[in-house]
């Protein structure tokens, strides 16, 4: 199956890939909702390894749980068929848990006959639209689909629904330390907490002081600021660090955030260099498309 093929298949979204369900209802105990294709042991499903999807929050779960136990599973779980009477989630797995705090002992299921690449695809748009992912789950997904599928930034902003601008941001989540991922997958710090902290010296350190002293994002961003600006302070006598004043560190953040990669502006007299960073032929490729257009 050719990349083209792929991405017009996830442009379709999830109507065309868990949607047309007019199967009859297989189990009264089964709420009006979407129909499933049949009622399976809750044991014979197991959770894929791959769901963009990493935290789930107890308390959360065991409220679902509530819900199920009255009103019964609404929305069935999409699976695939992974042996013989073994079936691996493709989207639902929050609810695959809370009917097992439930109780259940049969689940409704919609299976599809999907491969490794479309599951994941599945799993990811699924998530992104229904805003189930933390922000850094989310700038996993993304990297994922660049990297496995060959993606780019705007193919997922076209597909997904969000914007070019939107990826690129998420994306910038990913060069900060594991330290100050675990806060934002947590929830201790927000991704506009997180982007302030991705151009600064010590984002741990500063991290810390933002969730120590509570500070807005914009406060956030004030922090960031004075640490980029103490960066560009003059060095020690006998140094050959180059100085940047703030206006040049705030034209590299402007074109990092446009283009979602690392821009470095050099000035040399009247004249200097601007460096674009990539990673992958595709995002040299989206680099040249850029300048074309203009």
């Amino acid at each position: 199956m050719n990349e083209d093929l792929s991405k017009r298949r996830l442009g379709r979204g999830l109507a065309a890939l868990i949607g047309e369900m007019d199967q009859p209802v297989l189990d009264a105990a089964v709420k009006p909702g979407i129909n499933p294709d049949r009622m399976v042991p809750i044991e014979f499903v197991s959770r894929n390894p791959r769901n963009p999807r990493r935290y789930f929050d107890e308390a959360d779960l065991q409220d679902l749980a509530s819900s199920i136990r009255q009103h019964g599973i609404v929305q069935p779980v999409v699976v695939r068929t992974i042996g013989m009477d073994r079936y691996e989630i493709i989207a639902g797995e929050r609810r695959w848990r809370a009917a097992q705090l439930a109780g259940f002992v049969d689940i409704p299921v919609i299976v599809r006959d999907v491969d490794d690449r479309t599951a994941l695809e599945i799993a990811i748009v699924e998530n992104v639209q229904r805003a189930d992912l933390n922000p850094l789950e989310e700038a996993l997904g993304y990297e994922q689909l660049i990297a496995e599928h060959g993606y780019t930034q705007n193919d997922l902003g076209e597909i997904i629904g969000k914007s070019r601008s939107h990826v690129a941001n998420s994306l910038r989540l990913l060069k900060l330390p594991d330290p100050v991922r675990d806060m934002l997958a947590s929830g201790s710090l927000s991704a506009g907490h997180a982007r302030a902290l991705v151009p600064t010296s010590d984002p741990i350190a500063l991290a810390r002081t933002i969730i120590n002293k509570g500070l807005s994002v914009r406060d956030a961003e004030r922090l960031a600021q004075h640490d980029i600006k103490a960066q560009s302070e003059p060095p020690p006598q006998g140094s050959r660090r180059n100085e940047k004043d703030s206006d040049t560190l705030a034209l590299e953040r402007t074109l990092s955030d446009t283009l979602g990669l690392d821009v470095a502006i050099n000035h040399r007299g009247t004249g200097g260099q601007v460096k674009i960073s990539y990673k992958s032929l595709e995002q040299l490729e989206e680099i040249c498309r850029l300048l074309e257009r203009r």
